[in-house]
């Protein structure tokens, strides 16, 4: 029964942070450390810890501060650091595990031996207490990858759900690869999965839920700000120097990668910046110095019609990007 470190991130999470515990403690799987990290939080999470804590003697629990709010990047690396776990698993303080999460988890990457393992996760929806099911879905066609060749290709086709909670990875194969979160990222999962991806050599996949991830006014996905769209800008900049440091064949993976995250960031800036037209118009013209499709590109049957297409679309010249675009997103 290896040792599994539970990181949990810790600021303004007052009204969530005690069910997120409780999930911990009910586990089946009882060799567990947990590793909260308080990112200076101004609220009333710090008492609501302290009291479980007190409540929980049996449990192994770190209480871990930071004097001043330094971001989740700097954070998930604290708890990096200090986790002596074999294995390191990411949950967010807002949201819950079941009850044999860790069990399976540790079952299958001890059963197959591989460096990391992803599960599926459930949506609840807190405005209208609807249910999603495979909120980020994991849709990869084998359940084990033993070459970083093929799972980096996985990984550009969108097969893995990018957010760092809900995978148990081998913590000794992250900080001997120095695989940490970028500080002051808000976005900072996507880019921790992409250097994850560039170098892990196995993993493997199982069907169960095992996360609860709850949607709420605080939720980021519905707070996105100019902030968040500067870090999608840096994203970009991470991928096109990996680009410039790799192979043929892995240029043309992250050329696959880059259509979808470009549109995508241009999708929700629409949806969150409507209307500061000037500021979208700028970002397209940013993002369209990142790496592209070269005309050859388009007469290789290594990229769809679809691919194509989108590419085209996101390196119009940008009044004509700009039209283009709200006509197809307002239609």
């Amino acid at each position: 029964m290896p040792l599994v470190s539970i990181n949990i991130p810790v600021y303004k999470c007052e009204n969530y942070i005690l069910r997120c515990l409780e999930s911990v403690k009910n586990q089946t799987y009882k060799n567990l450390e947990i590793i909260l990290v308080n990112d200076a939080t101004p609220d009333n999470s710090i008492e609501i810890i302290e009291n479980f804590i007190s409540e929980n003697p049996d449990l192994n629990i770190k209480l871990l501060h930071h004097e001043k709010n330094s971001g989740l990047s700097v954070v998930r690396n604290t708890g990096i650091d200090n986790s002596s776990g074999k294995y390191i698993y990411f949950l967010d303080s807002d949201d819950e595990i079941t009850e044999d999460c860790i069990e399976l988890f540790v079952k299958e990457i001890e059963d197959k031996k591989v460096q990391m393992v992803l599960a599926q996760n459930r949506w609840i929806n807190t405005f209208d207490n609807s249910i999603k099911e495979l909120g980020f879905p994991t849709l990869a066609p084998k359940k084990v990858y033993r070459n970083n060749e093929e799972i980096f290709e996985a990984y550009c086709h969108n097969f893995f759900p990018v957010p760092s909670w809900n995978k148990l990875v081998d913590l000794e194969f992250l900080k001997k690869n120095k695989i940490y979160f970028v500080p002051k990222l808000y976005a900072q999962d996507e880019l921790w999965f992409f250097h994850l991806m560039l170098k892990v050599e196995s993993l493997s996949i199982i069907d169960e839920i095992t996360y609860l991830y709850y949607l709420h006014s605080n939720s980021v996905i519905f707070n996105r700000t100019k902030v968040n769209f500067e870090n999608h800008q840096t994203i970009v900049e991470w991928f096109t120097k990996a680009y410039k440091e790799t192979n043929s064949k892995r240029k043309q993976l992250i050329k696959k990668k880059l259509i979808g995250f470009k549109e995508t960031t241009l999708q929700m800036q629409w949806k969150s910046m409507r209307d500061d037209v000037p500021y979208w118009k700028q970002n397209y013209a940013r993002l369209k110095k990142a790496p592209k499709l070269s005309l050859s590109d388009y007469f290789s049957s290594e990229f769809t019609t679809d691919q194509k297409k989108r590419n085209l679309f996101l390196n119009l010249p940008t009044e004509l990007g700009y039209r283009l675009f709200k006509w197809r997103y307002e239609r």
